[in-house]
């Protein structure tokens, strides 16, 4: 897990102009609190936190705070949900465990899919229990060995030494669903024999015509 370091500056809240002022010179306000101190505020560059997000980066370390690592807690972002307007950090120490979101990424072709099945994720990220230097970037289980009707579980997962997944063991990641409706052998049996004879509709119809003709004579 790398941790990226980024340029940031030490600040004192002065409210929305200032905030305005600040992302106007390419920053976000962020707020760091946690082990018991007190809450700090500081600013960080907007475009080297939106690197590590694409990253999935779940650490960072801020030029004005020295050797300190923070664990991004939450993001805010603008109306539209692309651009991060605040960040809240959390003071870890890289020999604790924290709780910490992770993607999923499924990987291959479902065997299911050959038959006409399709691919279903439930779960697009998982919460984990581990320690701060074991977080993987993101979980990628293979999904090809999955038939129609199979599912990936929470427990089918490999996750890192020591880390405990946050849901149940038996949660559906994925599933592949069996097609909707029929095939055109089963929306239209096959009939043969007398059974055929018995359903023809021509045949009631020349019953009919056969049953006035008699009474015409």
């Amino acid at each position: 897990m790398g941790i990226a370091c980024l340029k940031s500056e030490r600040r004192e809240p002065k409210g929305k102009k200032e905030s305005a002022r600040l992302r106007r010179r390419g920053f976000i306000p962020a707020v760091i609190y946690g082990h018991k101190k007190p809450p700090e505020t500081v600013s960080i560059s907007l475009h080297e936190l939106k690197l590590s997000l694409e990253r999935m980066a779940h650490v960072l370390k801020l030029d004005a705070t020295g050797d300190e690592q923070f664990l991004i807690k939450e993001v805010q972002y603008d109306h539209l949900q692309r651009t991060p307007i605040h960040v809240d950090l959390l003071r870890v120490d890289p020999d604790e465990r924290v709780q910490v979101k992770v993607s999923i990424e499924l990987r291959g072709t479902p065997a299911g899919s050959h038959e006409g099945g399709t691919l279903v994720q439930i779960l697009t990220d998982i919460e984990l229990d581990c320690l701060l230097t074991a977080i993987p970037d993101s979980l990628r289980p293979s999904v090809s060995e999955l038939d129609v009707g199979q599912v990936l579980q929470v427990k089918d997962l490999e996750l890192p030494t020591g880390a405990k997944a946050i849901p149940g063991p038996d949660d559906i990641v994925a599933t592949v669903r069996a097609p909707r409706g029929g095939t055109d052998e089963e929306e239209k049996p096959e009939v043969e024999g007398d059974e055929a004879d018995a359903k023809e509709p021509e045949r009631i119809g020349r019953t009919a015509r056969e049953t006035e003709d008699k009474a015409g004579e």
